[in-house]
């Protein structure tokens, strides 16, 4: 199970009326998750993933993004540019508020500098990214609310 698909069950355990919940899968991964009782609503996950050395990956309190935040991830593999040019200023920084179609950032790829744009009116609450960082396909880049 991938760390998108976990974040999905979280979430949908969120919106749910259930408080706990475990699963095992076949292939041995185990899967608990609580609500946890506090001001703010978090649904922790611990996840159990054993290899061949018996050890286990743990990922624990892991708490539900907001709602109504998208997350904008890389469409390929490349290298991250928030500006067109070293001497040009940033196509966004956080706190600005974007609608569809406007660009977001840069990623070369094999020499071609693809735009990036936003799929969504809002405003960016988070850059996931720092300038030049390799990114490949799936890399969050930006959350916008």
């Amino acid at each position: 199970m991938e760390y998108e698909q976990i974040k999905q069950l979280m979430k949908e355990m969120e919106s749910s009326k259930l408080e706990s919940i475990a699963i095992e899968l076949a292939d041995g991964t185990k899967i608990n998750m609580k609500k946890e009782k506090q001001e703010q609503k978090e649904t922790v996950a611990q996840v159990q993933i054993p290899n061949k050395e018996q050890n286990a990956i743990k990922i624990e309190n892991v708490p539900v993004l907001e709602e109504n935040v998208k997350t904008i991830t890389s469409p390929m593999v490349g290298t991250f540019y928030s500006k067109a040019s070293p001497s040009s200023p940033a196509f966004v920084q956080i706190g600005d508020k974007v609608k569809k179609g406007d660009v977001l950032c840069i990623i070369e790829a094999m020499k071609l500098m693809n735009e990036i744009e936003s799929d969504v009116d809002g405003e960016i609450v988070e850059i996931c990214v720092k300038e030049e960082q390799l990114v490949e396909y799936g890399t969050p880049l930006f959350k916008i609310k």
